[in-house]
């Protein structure tokens, strides 16, 4: 493939995004309409647009209803879900549940009608947001993408972003996970001399948790183990110094601003300033003007009481890379390079308790940590698209399954097929034989994680398998094949041994609460719309623009002209009391005044 068929690096995160690419033999960051490196993973609607970014972010505190953040921490997950649940509590915006698949829906209000989303649609948004980024500032339409995920999303939520890719009309050929990205990053930026190393990728964002472990050697990049948390991150660290704050202002003014969301929306954004500021400084102020019933709130956090306010969560940072290390079957002192990515990790409590686990050894910090992920899934689609001017020799990844996979068996445990860690692709069979007498059918129940117990699992789906032989118990086999891609995606067939051929499959991504093909296809119907709605939006402001800048010249060309500058003033008066009229009312606009002008020139 020439190098004009370009493919993008997208690292779809939680607060923030970014998006990379390979050219000219190096990774380019691509900046954003804003000049900004990252855009903010939030989209707001208001009564007139749809806002996506920067532009989106500055709503969250007057918007704050109908302006969508974190929506990685909602896809793929069950509306059910505790950690939903959770969040629900902290989220402005309203979730709701879709009845008959238990899926979650974002509702807001667009053009003063209600609107429901599914996660995979907002975070489409952001997708197609930074394509459209990509595509401006390369001068040309891109579709093939490396996305990245986290490394320990489960079946379902890999699904979900895929489908995402999809909606925002991307062709994904590849999914990676983040930590295995920035592990690119940091090889071919750093100078090994072709040495074996083992290095331990530390990942925590906005509101996700990675460790991996690596074994690189040359070109090699050897996945080796992978544990994690998918709902652990800097929006926790908010949370958590938010709600001291609540207290504390309820301590001193008797007020409980607890369900207050107006409230809550300006609290929030001081304290994720102050956390900001605490990376840095030993003190910071949160200082809020009538924050509720007229009373103001001043308070200054330094920063071990940050660090004491968050301990807990902390904490739990540590037990991931014990499990990783466990896994692997590494030491801790044969760990060559500690690798920090993700926002959270400039948290100076996060690096000094990293550095105290691995009794004092430097961490690498070589690398951008908001960056490395794109900058990694760039060089993985140069080499999946077989740029012919990488300049690098062909890097082999192999990654793993981050959670092991199985079926129900009879006494209610799950029986694993593909243990967590399996080097992908792969694909595992077992045979299952009947459990009763006279057994008409088999049901293949599909589970993914590591409890004991299926039911303790994560339920990916289920098939059955009728018209089978009647026979005593135990006489009749299934054979089940368990195929995991090269995404991390599972595949499953199951087949009667010996009998009549009776055939069944699934493919998780079409059940569930996943999305079918044919719900993607509305989906992107729908986006299309969006699309065009956005369009005329852009359409109409230039139109606007043009209009009123007609206006400035025709002010300056006929200064000597009362009735003229006269009428230019009602003119430019009306331009900026009326930002969001149709086209046609700024086109007939421009005629009237022009023949006003001729008439009174």
């Amino acid at each position: 493939m020439s190098s004009d068929e370009l493919a993008l690096g997208i690292d779809l995160g939680t607060t923030y995004s970014c998006v990379a690419i390979w050219r000219n033999g190096n990774v380019e960051i691509i900046p954003n309409d804003l000049g900004a490196r990252t855009t903010p993973s939030v989209v707001s609607f208001t009564k007139n647009e749809r806002l996506i970014g920067q532009a989106a972010k500055n709503q969250i505190t007057k918007n704050y209803q109908n302006t969508i953040y974190d929506s990685k921490r909602l896809i793929g997950r069950r509306y059910d879900d505790p950690e939903v649940q959770y969040d629900m509590k902290t989220f402005p915006f309203k979730i709701e549940k879709d009845e008959l698949r238990n899926r979650l829906l974002i509702s807001v209000e667009y053009k003063n009608q209600k609107k429901q989303f599914l996660p995979e649609e907002i975070s489409a948004m952001i997708l197609e947001k930074l394509k459209r980024t990509a595509e401006d500032f390369l001068g040309k339409k891109i579709y093939d993408t490396v996305l990245t995920v986290p490394a320990y999303f489960n079946d379902n939520q890999r699904q979900a972003t895929k489908d995402a890719g999809k909606i925002a009309g991307l062709n994904i050929i590849r999914m990676i996970n983040e930590p295995t990205a920035a592990a690119i990053a940091y090889g071919l930026n750093s100078n090994n001399n072709n040495e074996e190393k083992n290095i331990l990728v530390f990942d925590l964002g906005g509101g996700t948790f990675d460790i991996s472990i690596l074994s690189l050697d040359s070109s090699l990049f050897e996945v080796r183990a992978t544990r994690g948390d998918t709902h652990l991150g800097g929006e926790d660290f908010d949370n958590a110094l938010m709600r001291f704050c609540i207290e504390e202002f309820k301590d001193e003014t008797g007020i409980d601003i607890g369900n207050n969301q107006k409230v809550l929306r300006r609290l929030k954004v001081a304290c994720e300033k102050a956390k900001r500021e605490l990376s840095l400084s030993q003190q910071a102020e949160i200082d809020i003007d009538s924050l509720a019933e007229g009373k103001d709130f001043n308070i200054k956090i330094t920063r071990p009481q940050f660090e004491d306010i968050c301990k807990d969560l902390f904490i739990r940072c540590i037990k991931p890379i014990e499990l990783a290390l466990k896994d692997a079957q590494i030491q801790k002192d044969k760990i060559d390079d500690i690798i920090l990515i993700g926002g959270s990790t400039r948290i100076p409590k996060i690096q000094e308790i990293v550095k105290e686990f691995f009794n004092g050894k430097e961490l690498n910090k070589s690398i951008n940590p908001d960056e490395a992920v794109a900058y990694g899934a760039a060089v993985q689609a140069a080499i999946v698209n077989n740029i012919e001017d990488v300049g690098l020799e062909r890097l082999v990844l192999l990654d793993v399954a981050p959670l092991s996979l199985g079926v129900k068996v009879a006494n209610g445990q799950m029986n694993v097929l593909i243990p967590r860690n399996t080097t992908i692709p792969c694909e595992q069979k077992n045979y299952y034989a009947t459990a009763d007498d006279d057994q008409a059918s088999f049901l293949i129940e599909v589970y993914q994680g590591e409890r004991e117990l299926a039911s303790q699992n994560i339920f990916l789906g289920s098939f059955l398998i009728s018209g089978i032989r009647i026979a005593k118990n135990g006489d009749v086999l299934c054979e089940v094949t368990f195929s995991l891609d090269i995404n991390n995606i599972l595949h499953v067939t199951a087949v009667e041994v010996g009998g009549n051929g009776i055939e069944g499959k699934l493919d998780i991504q079409c059940k569930n609460q996943n999305l079918t093909e044919e719900e993607i296809n509305e989906l992107i119907k729908e986006a299309e719309k969006f699309r065009k709605d956005d369009q005329l939006k852009i359409e109409n402001i230039q139109c606007r623009i043009s209009y009123e800048n007609f206006l400035n010249e025709m002010k300056q060309k006929y200064s000597n002209k009362r009735i003229i500058i006269q009428k230019i003033n009602e003119e430019l008066k009306w331009v900026r009391k009326n930002l969001d009229e149709n086209i046609s009312v700024y086109k007939n606009k421009l005629n009237d005044i022009k023949n006003f002008i001729s008439n009174n020139s």
